[in-house]
Parts: structure tokens; C-alpha cells; sequence
């Protein structure tokens, strides 16, 4: 199959049952150089807090330590939760990434605390009011991390954002809903949709918003939008949907608001549920984008179209590291462009 389009993952370092949770931060930055060597555009990692099942807290951090280790694929946020943070010393981390990755560093940034109300209290005991300021911020920081003048009469209109440099992050505006879409469209911005936090419900909509509202920016002159999905591949369809019992289970107690780490899928296999959640289960299997590598490529393939989106990216869960890598590899093989 040629490679239709530019695939890139987001990893969120998930805890599993039996492994201890800084091994999951080791994986993701393992899993990164292997993503570079199939051939994958970009690698991002997001951001978490106070979440037994994701324990990936610190994606500025791991981004530095990707960018040690690699030396092609783009390294992005997804995103930093700016309402936790000054604009200002955002900046400053992104322009350090920058600097340790000239012209690899996406800058994603999203809305959501990205954990519960006393968490973002914890995180920022002003976050309840930053969240207004969003577009503000965001604007803020897009002259900062460029090295641009603020608005006139900002109050810290000479305070600049070092280290300079003749390159700059590329900013993203990422969201599940059609305010990030605005946001994004706004400022003249590429816009991911997170089609697999909600199934899917509202991307149609928030990328044709996007598209219809889009401002062009002087580096951004025609809108950009990509969507992530959720999904995993095997050598066969039956060992794809064994594995994905983990994630299905998982899903079903996210809904019941009980969170922990992943389990084996044969432990997942036998958990007591009840008969509507076996069905949800039942349902989630053919939703989901699972299967073998030319199976999920063609799904993947279907929606980008149907969409009508530039980009697509991929996240996986697993419970054993090895199928979660071969995922990786069986669908970068069925796009071609695995080496």
C-alpha cells in the first residue's frame, strides 16, 4: 500500500498491572526511537495528573529526553494543559525543546485540567480563572515562543523568552470539542480533534467549524487538522481483539469512574460484568480500530477521508509492551513505509 498520508502516534505511558509505573515513562521514550525507525511523522505525549491508569505527568520532560535519543521525528505536546501554567514560562520550556531539537518540537496545548477540580486546584490554585483566559494565553505565547511584540501595552510587553534561535515550535491547538476548534481557527493554527476520547462524537463537526471559521496565519496560511484515534493491530484479527480486552475493559470502568492500572486480557477476559456491559464491550470491539495491520490501515484510511482531515494519529494501549511495539510496526508495514 503507498503511504496516503503522514501517521503519527501520541503515547500517554499507561500503567499496567505487575510493572512498576516508572518503567511506563522508560517505554515511552523506548517506544519513540522505534516509532522514528518505522517511519512515523511525529511523536507526541500528553498530560496527565493524579490518574492511576495514565501516568504520564510530564510530557515537557519526556519530550527532552525523546529528543536526546532521536534524531528525525517531530516531538510534540498533547498537550500541556496551559490553564495550569504561566504562558510565559511555557514559552521559556518550549524555546529550551527547541533548542535541543531545532525544528522538531510541536507545541500542543489544550483547554481541559486534564485531571479533576482539586487536582487543578493542586496544580494552580488560580486555574478556575485561567481557563477564561485561554485564548489570551495562547496568544501570549505565540508571540513569545516566536520571539514576536506582545499586544500594545501588555504589561510584560519587554520581557522576552530565552533561548533565541532561527527556528520556533510549531504551535497546535488540541481539543474534543468545538471550543478548541474556534480557538485554533482564530489564531491561524493546525487543529488535532481527539476522535478517540469521545468516540468520535462532535469531530465531524468541530473540524468543519474549524475549516469554515479559519484565519490564516502567516505560517499557517490554509488550515490544518488531523484527528487521533485509538487503535491496535496484530498479525491476526483474533490475537488484535485478544488484546484489546484490556483496553475494553478499562473503557467500561473509565465509565463507572474506576481507574487503575491495565490488566492481562485474560484477567480482563473474566471480570464480573453485567449484561449491558458485556454488550458495551461487545460494541466497542466493532467500533474499535482493531484488527490487522491492512485492516486497521484501511479504517484509518476511511475516516481521514471521510473527515476530510491532513493527518492522522494513532494511540495504543496494551498490557504487554511487545504487542503494543509490534502494533506499531504491523500498521506502518501495511502503509508502506515501515523501512
Amino acid at each position: 500500500m503507498s503511504r496516503p498520508f503522514r501517521l503519527s502516534v501520541l503515547d500517554q505511558s499507561i500503567a499496567v498491572s505487575g510493572r512498576p509505573q516508572d518503567q511506563s515513562i522508560r517505554n515511552t521514550v523506548s517506544l519513540a526511537r522505534h516509532c522514528e525507525a518505522l517511519g512515523y511523522e511525529r511523536f507526541w505525549v500528553s498530560e496527565h495528573h493524579n490518574h492511576p491508569t495514565i501516568v504520564g505527568t510530564a510530557p515537557e520532560i519526556v519530550m527532552a529526553a525523546i529528543a536526546a535519543t532521536t534524531e528525525r521525528i517531530r516531538i510534540g505536546s498533547a498537550g500541556i494543559m496551559l490553564p495550569h501554567y504561566s504562558p510565559f514560562k511555557v514559552a521559556e520550556v518550549f524555546r529550551v525543546l527547541e533548542a535541543l531539537a531545532p525544528g522538531r518540537i510541536d507545541m500542543g496545548l489544550g483547554r481541559a485540567p486534564g485531571s479533576d477540580g482539586r487536582t487543578a486546584f493542586a496544580l494552580n490554585p488560580a486555574a478556575n480563572e485561567r481557563p477564561e483566559h485561554f485564548p489570551a494565553d495562547v496568544r501570549d505565547l505565540i508571540a513569545w515562543v516566536n520571539n514576536q511584540p506582545l499586544v500594545e501595552r501588555h504589561p510584560f510587553g519587554s520581557v522576552k523568552a530565552f533561548p533565541q534561535s532561527p527556528t520556533s515550535p510549531e504551535v497546535w491547538i488540541l481539543g474534543s470539542s468545538d471550543y478548541g476548534a474556534q480557538v485554533a481557527a482564530l489564531f491561524g493554527l493546525p487543529y488535532c480533534y481527539a476522535w478517540f476520547f469521545s468516540d468520535g462524537a462532535g469531530g465531524e463537526r468541530a473540524i468543519d467549524l474549524y475549516k469554515r471559521s479559519y484565519r490564516p496565519s502567516a505560517r499557517h496560511p490554509e488550515p490544518h487538522s488531523a484527528l487521533c484515534v485509538w487503535a491496535l493491530a496484530a498479525e491476526t484479527t483474533e490475537k488484535a481483539q485478544y488484546h484489546f480486552t484490556s483496553r475494553a475493559l478499562s473503557r467500561i470502568n473509565r465509565d463507572k469512574n474506576i481507574l487503575g492500572p491495565l490488566l492481562p486480557p485474560d484477567e480482563a477476559g473474566k471480570a464480573p460484568l453485567a449484561d449491558f456491559e458485556r454488550a458495551k464491550m461487545e460494541q466497542f470491539r466493532k467500533d474499535s480500530f482493531v484488527g490487522t495491520g491492512p485492516e486497521v490501515a484501511a479504517r484509518i484510511t476511511e475516516l481521514k477521508e471521510r473527515v476530510g482531515v491532513d493527518e492522522m494519529a494513532v494511540v495504543t494501549w496494551t498490557h504487554d509492551e511487545q504487542v503494543r511495539r509490534d502494533s506499531y510496526t504491523e500498521l506502518a508495514k501495511a502503509y508502506g513505509f515501515a523501512p
